[in-house]
């Protein structure tokens, strides 16, 4: 079994574009991640900030061009930058 590569880096302040997600609404949805929990990334778009559940998007990060999906970073965020 491989061993699944796991994001461990913080996406506050980052920039997100979503790329597919289960709700149609979302996608193409652009902002900067303003809070991050254990199933949601919560963004700013243009004053207006949006709970996004992490299990139902994949999204691009806009500065390095990374795609994640969120179903893969469903833990708290200090728990998946201590590797737990």
């Amino acid at each position: 079994m491989g061993k699944k590569k796991i994001f461990p880096h913080e996406l506050i302040g980052e920039e997100i574009r979503v790329v597919n997600s289960t709700n149609k609404s979302h996608l193409g949805m652009v902002g900067k991640v303003v809070d991050e929990t254990k199933s949601t990334l919560r963004i700013d778009q243009d004053g207006d900030t949006k709970v996004l559940l992490k299990d139902n998007i994949t999204f691009k990060i806009t500065r390095t061009g990374e795609i994640l999906a969120g179903k893969d970073l469903l833990r708290r965020p200090e728990d998946r930058m201590k590797g737990k």
